[in-house]
């Protein structure tokens, strides 16, 4: 079907319903199906049983979630919690090293841990002697190989000299720097307060220290955000030249995040307002020389993760796209989710909830979900989509089911794909800007609306 007349937009009016309307929310594929599918059915006895059964040799990942802030930002949707003391993260610490005991007794010795990951919260609110001591805990019990990546989410406003030299020696090879918006009104309206200085002065720090890796997070459709704040916000990120940009549209879900009631709704730019910051900084990042990874995130072209995508390689877990081709991901700290090949596993999201159980010598998992064989064959096909915008059948196990799904997407998005020899689909680049819509389209168990993140 020709497409030369007409807009995307006008061209979805033919198919307007509820997944199409603006306001339409849906997943972001971190995981298949959703964390919002989790269940009790998952507990301790499971997360054991699963680690059991992870073969010598194994490559895996590790995620430790740090919870604790110093400020809370009203935009964020996180697992955090405010501290203004050390004494709470000190108790932390206790509790991840009985936690790490508990995972490490369960695993080969020779499991091979290729990717490490600390996020929050604010890593970076650690002091020192405990950022010393947490990489410690995990390499006495849970070693890193050679040249494993070790990324830290690091807030330019909880980070300085000292806790640069603990990162750099403890080996950290990629920082992710949450920037969301230099416009001082933007900061305001989202309780977030942070100088363009602060951030150069990091990143400097960070490549003095020999951290070749920079990530910067920014988010388009926050309150008081105009198309011109936003401009001038890429403007100076790309002076700061980063190796890779995440470009998040903001979620608004007070109903999940209580603090975002702080935001006023009428300061949020409406539906087309967001579309249209999400191409301009599309076009700007394109015309500085990032190239566009899946949905939402840039990368300079010889960054692993341009490369990956170049090569169908990339992948995702729940922090987004990634060159992490582990498929056990071990999740450790409060509210942390582990994924194994049989399923996800999520601990207790409340700190003392997670303290508690750990510290009576069990694991915390609270909930989760066993995966079927259908959710394998769909998460992947939703994978493979949202990382190339195409599915090619023949290179999945099942080809003919994977046809199946493919002919049902065709038939949902005539105008939005592409549909090839043998069952291969392609989504049309004008409408990518859709895929999380149209990997609902095979999402079993999908929701158009509610607790999703807006889709565009």
């Amino acid at each position: 079907m020709s497409m030369r007349d007409d807009s995307p937009e006008r061209q979805i009016g033919a198919m307007t319903d509820q997944n199409t309307a603006p306001g339409a929310r849906a997943p972001r594929y971190t995981s298949y199906p959703p964390a919002t599918q989790f269940s009790d059915a998952v507990g301790p006895a499971t997360m054991a049983g699963w680690l059991r059964e992870v073969k010598p040799g194994t490559r895996i990942s590790l995620y430790v979630h740090i919870p604790f802030c110093r400020r809370l930002c009203w935009f964020c949707a996180c697992r955090t919690q405010g501290t203004r003391t050390e004494a709470p993260l000190e108790a932390y610490l206790d509790t991840l090293e009985a936690e790490i005991a508990l995972v490490a007794d369960l695993l080969p010795a020779d499991v091979k841990v290729t990717h490490l990951h600390l996020g929050g919260g604010t890593p970076t609110l650690l002091p020192p002697k405990l950022l010393g001591r947490l990489f410690a805990m995990l390499d006495a019990r849970l070693p890193r190989t050679a040249g494993a990546e070790t990324s830290v989410e690091v807030d330019p406003t909880e980070i300085d000299a000292a806790k640069l030299d603990v990162l750099a020696t403890a080996g950290m090879t990629r920082a992710s720097l949450g920037v969301q918006d230099f416009e001082p009104a933007v900061q305001t309206a989202i309780g977030r307060p942070q100088s363009v200085e602060q951030t150069e002065a990091v990143i400097k720090g960070l490549r003095a220290h020999g951290v070749e890796g920079i990530n910067l997070d920014l988010l388009y459709g926050l309150p008081k955000q105009t198309l011109e704040t936003l401009d001038a916000t890429l403007d100076t990120v790309c002076a700061l030249a980063p190796d890779r940009l995440a470009l998040y549209g903001y979620a608004h879900v007070p109903w999940a995040s209580r603090r975002q009631v702080m935001i006023r709704e009428a300061d949020l730019p409406g539906h087309d307002t967001r579309l249209a910051m999400s191409r301009q900084a599309d076009r700007r990042l394109r015309l500085s020389g990032y190239r566009p990874i899946g949905f939402d995130h840039f990368a300079r072209p010889e960054d692993a993760m341009a490369q990956a995508a170049q090569t169908g390689t990339l992948r995702r877990n729940f922090q987004g796209y990634t060159v992490d081709p582990s498929d056990t991901l071990i999740g450790l700290g409060a509210s942390a989710i582990s994924r194994t090949p049989r399923g996800y596993a999520q601990n207790a999201a409340r700190t003392a909830d997670w303290t508690a159980r750990i510290r009576s010598g069990r694991f915390s998992t609270t909930r989760g979900h066993v995966l079927t064989e259908d959710d394998r064959l769909r998460g992947a096909v939703i994978e493979r989509l949202l990382c190339d915008f195409s599915i090619e059948p023949a290179q999945f196990d099942h080809p003919d089911a994977v046809r199946a799904l493919t002919a049902e997407i065709a038939m949902r998005w005539p105008q939005a794909t592409l549909h090839g020899a043998g069952g291969a689909l392609d989504l049309r680049p004008e409408f990518r800007y859709l895929v999380r819509l149209v990997a609902m389209t095979i999402d079993r168990y999908a929701k158009s609306r509610g607790a999703h993140s807006l889709a565009i």
